[in-house]
This record gives structure tokens, C-alpha cells and sequence, in this order.
């Protein structure tokens, strides 16, 4: 451990499983106290036991406004501080514009956009009071699919793509009002987490990965950790210039 985040909390949505539970392991190891805020409360509670006195288990569902205040406040009694909040949880959904019914599409935007919305709304309340000598970061985790669409992602690529904007709205916010938080979204392309599990279900494991893979110019899919690490770095000080970026982990995809 070398300490890249000793001293500040975060909360990660989505922590339970993917790209939150390595963000959250990841984070740990920098030294920092890490709330896992999910549905998914067995998997949540086993995710902070194995992070030991430096995490802690919250249920959230992050649709609900009511949910997020309690999450945020139990993030402060535990740890008595919040200084970063990652807004990892998410579904997809694969349906064209003509296939998805107007639930789906709701659905799809209330998790996917609303509880970002939500997130950043109850978070940069919070964080403001804590970053008088740490500096304060949300991270919004969009995809790829927020800035390159595809036929059969209606619901999910509009979602992504409201993320990475809301994303720089919430940064020059915060730096208009003079607070020490920055904002910046993250953009991967096919990462080997249960998000893909509807595709390994369907094709097996061996051939998703020849199938996904293929539509990478690096030919293959992401590791969780090659997201994580970037998330760690803008949880850090070490970005304290960077607000309203994009970070695009594509393997190449948005090159082409």
C-alpha cells in the first residue's frame, strides 16, 4: 500500500460485484475507508468484510432519494467524513428504439441516469464540508456507449451519454462555486464483470470472449482492475487538475 488515498472515505455504489467491488478493494489498498453502498446485500456486507475495519456495508437502492440521504449519512457516522462518491451501479439493456417498452426505457434511465443524478445531487452536499485539506472527488462510471451508439442500445446508450454530461455540469458547478470537489466520468468498453453474464449465459464463456474480444482493436476484454486503477488515480490528489474529463478505457474501440 502506498497510501495514494490515506485518510479520505469513499462510497461506492455498485460495490457488491464488478467494477465497484474492485474499485472498492483497489481503494482500500491506497488506504482509504471505503462504504459499499448496493441492492445486493449479502454480496455487499461480504465485499466490506473482506476490507475489514476499513469498510462498511449501507443498502441502497440508488432510484430512491430517501435511500441515498440515509447511505451518505451512514457513510458519515461510520468514518466522519465523505470525500469521494463512485456511481458505479448500473444495468444495460439490449433493445432498439422500436423493441423496448416505455417501463424498460424508464427503468433503464432511473438506475442508470436518475440515480447518478441523485448521487451527485446528495453527494457534492456532503463532500463540500469535508475538503478543507482533502480534496473531494465524484466519479461518474458512463461506458462507451455514452459516446459511441449502437442500434440495439436505446435506453442504455442515452443513459450513458446523459452521465457524461451531467458529469460536466456537476464539475464546472462545483468549481463556479469555489467548492474543492471535481467531477469526471469514466467510459469503458467490454469489462469482464456479471454485466456480461447475460452474454455467457447465451454463448458460454470461451465464445463471448472470442466474440467481444473481436470487436476490440487490443482483441480482448478489459480486466475489472484496468478500470479500477483509473478510478483510483481520480479519487486521488494526483488528479487535483482534472474536473469535467472523460476517461475512455476502450481498448482502442473510439480510435477507430
Amino acid at each position: 500500500m502506498s497510501g495514494r488515498l490515506a485518510g479520505k472515505v469513499a462510497l461506492i455504489t455498485g460495490g457488491a460485484s464488478g467494477l465497484g467491488e474492485c474499485s472498492a478493494m483497489l481503494m482500500a489498498q491506497e488506504g482509504a475507508k471505503v462504504v459499499i453502498a448496493d441492492i445486493q446485500a449479502d454480496k455487499g456486507k461480504a465485499v466490506a468484510g473482506k476490507l475489514g475495519a476499513a469498510g462498511h456495508f449501507v443498502a441502497l437502492d440508488v432510484t430512491s432519494e430517501a435511500q441515498w440521504k440515509e447511505a451518505i449519512a451512514a457513510a458519515v457516522d461510520r468514518f466522519g467524513a465523505l470525500h469521494v462518491l463512485v456511481n458505479s451501479a448500473g444495468i444495460g439493456l439490449g433493445k432498439t428504439v422500436e423493441e423496448i417498452e416505455l417501463e424498460e426505457w424508464r427503468r433503464v434511465h432511473a438506475i442508470d441516469l436518475d440515480g447518478v443524478f441523485l448521487g451527485c445531487k446528495h453527494g457534492v452536499s456532503e463532500i463540500k464540508k469535508h475538503t478543507a485539506t482533502l480534496g473531494g472527488s465524484i466519479i461518474n462510471i458512463s461506458s462507451i456507449s455514452g459516446i459511441i451508439a449502437g442500434a440495439n442500445m436505446a435506453a442504455y446508450n442515452s443513459a450513458k451519454a446523459g452521465v457524461r454530461l451531467l458529469s460536466k455540469s456537476v464539475a464546472l458547478h462545483c468549481a463556479k462555486s469555489g467548492y474543492n470537489i471535481r467531477c469526471n466520468s469514466v467510459h469503458p468498453t467490454f469489462i469482464d464483470t456479471p454485466i456480461l453474464d447475460r452474454y455467457r449465459t447465451r454463448f458460454g464463456d470461451e465464445v463471448m470472449q472470442q466474440k467481444l474480444g473481436r470487436q476490440v482493436p487490443i482483441g480482448r476484454l478489459g480486466r475489472p482492475e484496468e478500470v479500477g486503477w483509473p478510478i483510483v488515480f481520480l479519487a486521488s490528489d494526483e488528479s487535483s487538475f482534472m474536473t469535467g474529463s472523460e476517461v475512455v478505457i476502450d481498448g482502442g474501440i473510439s480510435a477507430m
